[in-house]
């Protein structure tokens, strides 16, 4: 008895120490393995279609990821780059003194209007410069926070190209022995067969509904969103489009965070039709895309409380980074999952 109990505890401390170890070793990739896993689990539908036609794996995945890499990564890295380029010129322009933009809020009547009241109703000195200094601090605050969270950019040329290479080889093998991998993970599960089927089903479902209904409907909200920002002549239009599509998670608000801002500044610049173009942009196609697409996206699967996808993708933009966006959202659907099967089991876990 005493000899089982030593080789365990042995076994134990071996086992911890290699997974430390192992963990140490593959840290610094962690973001490139994020996003290979992610863009794989988005693009196996592709490659299952494209391996009706083409019978050898290694040949579809390589089509597949080809696609990947001309068609999403190629502008993904152009529009993250212009990302980081907008939030610095940004906080300069704010550091300056040279958003004149504020001065304009600050300065209209309407606003001017409202300042008088608060003052009179709290009693409190609330003058333009106080008002002004209050936005530039907190839209300081905002930038800088952008580039805390957003690969300050991207690293250096040749880490990007490194991390690059390094991610289509994950997702060449991930796309093509992916069934195997978590194939392997089953049989190393001391559950049952039909405990981890319900495991598969529910992790399936969630995950769907979370990436596909989730995060790729706020993407194409922030798509959208920054496209018209630009069309309509806003400034940093891909930096609002990404607060769109974050503003996309939040409950009962929305897009409406954001765009109906925008169409308040177009009013009180004097822009009266380029409010009405964003108004009806935001309304009837950044709006809409949610209750069109989601469905089609997600169907009868289960999905994630709004709030909780919300926070998750905070969360996870904090301590991932931008792959934060998608791997919080996942993180917390894989957690949700296995606390359903630890809630639903019956007679507890059992080894094959």
């Amino acid at each position: 008895m005493a000899t089982d109990r030593f080789s365990f505890l042995t076994l134990l401390a071996l086992v911890l120490g290699l997974g430390y170890l192992t963990y140490e070793m593959l840290k610094p990739f962690f973001a490139t393995i994020a996003w290979a896993v992610v863009l794989s689990i988005v693009f196996y539908p592709v490659y299952l279609y494209v391996l009706r036609y083409i019978k050898w794996k290694s040949l579809a995945s390589l089509a597949v990821l080809f696609i990947i890499l001309f068609i999403i990564l190629g502008p993904f890295s152009y529009i993250s780059y212009l990302l980081v380029g907008e939030v610095q010129d940004l906080s300069s322009r704010i550091s300056t003194g040279t958003m004149g933009s504020t001065d304009t809020i600050v300065k209209h009547p309407a606003v001017r209007y409202i300042m008088d009241r608060i003052s009179t109703m709290f009693n409190v000195s609330l003058t333009e410069e106080d008002v002004r200094a209050t936005i530039n601090a907190n839209l300081a605050a905002v930038g800088k926070r952008f580039l805390d969270i957003i690969p300050g950019g991207l690293g250096s040329i040749a880490n990007l190209l490194l991390n690059f290479i390094f991610m289509s080889f994950a997702i060449f093998f991930i796309i093509r022995d992916g069934a195997g991998y978590l194939q392997k993970g089953r049989d190393y599960m001391p559950f049952s067969e039909e405990q981890k089927r319900k495991l598969a089903t529910q992790i399936k479902d969630i995950v769907v509904s979370t990436i596909y209904g989730g995060v790729i409907v706020a993407i194409t909200q922030g798509i959208i969103a920054g496209i018209a920002y630009a069309a309509l002549g806003i400034r940093s239009p891909v930096l609002w489009g990404f607060t769109t599509a974050i503003a996309s998670f939040i409950p009962l608000v929305g897009t409406t965070a954001v765009w109906g801002v925008m169409v308040v500044y177009f009013l009180i610049q004097g822009a009266i039709w380029k409010a009405i173009a964003m108004l009806i942009i935001g309304a009837f196609v950044i709006g809409m895309i949610d209750n069109v697409l989601r469905p089609i996206l997600v169907g009868a699967r289960t999905r994630m409380p709004v709030l909780a996808i919300f926070f998750a993708a905070l969360g996870g933009i904090q301590l991932f980074g931008l792959i934060g966006l998608i791997m919080g959202p996942l993180v917390l659907a894989l957690f949700v999952s296995v606390i359903g099967i630890f809630r639903n089991l019956e007679g507890g876990f059992h080894a094959e």
